[in-house]
């Protein structure tokens, strides 16, 4: 199983002829997701051709959805547009929008993600995130569907290139479903949302956690894994080093005082329980031992 996104979503790119968005849903098509259309303001009644296969384009969203019963769209649109494009899935009834763009202003960020959640339908991931895979299944936004197969971990992180390491660590093992929620200051889909998931999911059972410095979402994870996680856990948190008052990387990941800060978060999960590694690799290694637990 997986979640948010398996074999059976219906996909749609906004955003698809650009550069970005030909380049990704090529790869993606590629991994076996099964891309039902774009959508390019304008462009309606077109089509572009991905290795032999013609994916229609279309206006708008609102008519991708009705032609195709698209349930996920994917953004790969400019930030200045991130906004109006999200407004427009979210009105289309369209039940997970990944939004992969980076630098959307953050009041763009918190006026789409109220939306989508006074509509009480459409799940926002991101936006500022690699996206969300599950091995096998589909594949929705820019991680490399060839880094690590199926298998029964689940993985949240904040940071794309740290998914893409943990994947592979464990590539031995694999993933029900691997899921960059983003750094920024605000997301749609937070640490809590999937390990809720994740713990939910019968065919996932061991999770890891990526976090970094900045904000308390971790500590407020711990808090909830205290409460309503009984499958293991283990993390790892970016940002030991990070100077006081600096942005590091992510528009989030900022330290402030004693505010934020790694140790403070490798604090609150250890206090729960949750195996926190110093290292990608020890975090992995930690994983890897609880596996083999598993498997005996």
């Amino acid at each position: 199983m997986s979640i948010f996104l398996t074999k059976d979503s219906k996909v749609i790119v906004q955003g698809m002829t650009g550069s970005e968005g030909t380049k990704h849903t090529t790869r993606m098509l590629a991994s076996g997701t099964n891309i039902v259309g774009g959508v390019t303001p304008g462009k309606g009644g077109q089509s572009v051709e991905f290795d032999g296969k013609a994916i229609a384009v279309f206006g708008s969203v609102a008519e991708a959805v009705k032609e195709t019963g698209a349930d996920v769209s994917v953004v790969f649109v400019p930030p200045k547009f991130t906004k109006g494009a999200v407004f427009e899935a979210i009105d289309a009834g369209v039940a997970l929008v990944v939004v992969i763009t980076e630098g959307v202003p953050v009041h763009d960020t918190a006026a789409f993600f109220a939306h989508a959640q006074a509509s009480g339908t459409t799940r926002i991931i991101g936006p500022n995130c690699p996206g969300i895979i599950s091995p096998g299944e589909s594949n929705v936004g820019i991680i490399p569907a060839s880094i690590a197969g199926a298998g029964r971990i689940g993985l949240v992180s904040k940071s794309g290139t740290l998914t893409y390491q943990m994947m592979y660590e464990l590539r031995d093992f694999g993933f029900s479903s691997a899921i960059g929620i983003g750094g920024d200051p605000i997301i749609g889909t937070t640490h809590i949302d999937a390990l809720q998931a994740f713990q939910d999911d019968p065919d996932t059972d061991a999770i890891v956690m990526i976090g970094e410095i900045g904000g308390d979402a971790e500590e407020r994870a711990a808090a909830f894994i205290k409460e309503n996680v009984t499958k293991p856990v283990v993390g790892y948190v970016a940002g030991f080093t990070a100077p006081e008052g600096k942005t590091m990387g992510h528009a989030g990941a900022i330290v402030s005082g004693s505010s934020g800060t790694a140790a403070a978060k490798q604090e609150a999960l250890e206090a729960v329980g949750v195996k926190v590694g110093k290292t990608p690799s020890e975090t992995a290694n930690l994983m890897r031992d609880i596996m083999r637990d598993l498997n005996k």
